[in-house]
């Protein structure tokens, strides 16, 4: 899957389930997927920062960064590092099917 792809996905997958972080200045949205290999969270926030992702494996956090340019490069990088975890064809299928 192309990464313009996967951004549009992303991005309408946020914009129909964000909830507010409390004070509507920050926005988030979050998809789990489990594995055999473990548990894969990614979360969305945008807030007066930019975009900001969050990955956590087996509910720890295991990277931050701010864009999707941070987001590409990564993400390749995390996927070499758990095979089988973050398959993003899949992942993303999954996803646009939902929204």
């Amino acid at each position: 899957m192309v990464q313009e792809e996967i951004k549009r996905i992303f991005e309408a997958y946020f914009e129909k389930y964000k909830k507010t972080e409390g004070d509507r200045s920050s926005w988030s949205a979050y998809w789990m997927e489990m594995t055999d290999k473990g548990v894969l969270e990614l979360n969305m926030t945008k807030c007066s920062r930019g975009t900001i992702f969050k990955v956590f494996v087996d509910k720890k956090k295991s990277l931050e960064f701010i864009g999707w340019d941070a987001y590409f490069e990564a993400m390749e990088h995390f996927k070499k590092e758990h095979p089988k975890l973050y398959e993003p064809d899949k992942l993303f299928s999954q996803m646009e099917e939902i929204i």
